[in-house]
């Protein structure tokens, strides 16, 4: 892995914070945007998680995306779908959300944590999209540059339920 500490910045959702309804499985379910900061020259691609770390299985994984092209910034809102072409080719794999973002749903009345992960890779990663969490990992095995993650919370309440 690189020295270089790769910063994530999640627009719209400050570390440690909330996660604003929009980007949740009780608004619009939207992806947020990220950008990065000290991205190694030598990234070819990037992957990201979303994962329920207050889930009682442990890594409980919302959103799995790979091969997203290696940029300063990764769009939100990224469309449903296996392959993404529009997003140079990246692949959407199993999880939570079905090859597609899946936002924090946590029970009504419950807070969860949420750690959203950035992964620098050095190649493009040969893992068709019905893959999940735990392959993608194996995957990156010896591939990671750098990472970053970004943490935060969302509670599920009448007031955003309706």
């Amino acid at each position: 892995m690189s020295t270089a500490e790769l910063w994530v910045e999640c627009v719209g959702i400050r570390e440690g914070g909330t996660f604003p309804a929009e980007y949740t499985g009780r608004g619009e379910d939207r992806s947020p945007e990220f950008v990065l900061r000290n991205l190694s020259a030598r990234a070819r691609t990037l992957a990201v998680t979303l994962e329920d770390v207050s889930h009682v299985i442990p890594g409980f994984c919302h959103w799995v995306i790979w091969n997203i092209p290696a940029a300063q910034r990764v769009p939100g809102g990224i469309a449903k779908g296996r392959r993404l072409p529009a997003l140079g080719g990246a692949v959407q794999g199993l999880g939570y959300g079905l090859h597609r973002y899946a936002g924090p749903k946590p029970p009504r009345g419950k807070t969860h944590r949420y750690r959203f992960t950035v992964y620098a890779l050095d190649c493009a990663l040969n893992l068709g999209p019905w893959g999940g969490k735990r392959a993608l990992l194996r995957r990156l095995e010896g591939h990671i540059l750098q990472k970053g993650c970004v943490t935060a919370e969302f509670t599920s309440n009448a007031e955003i339920d309706g």
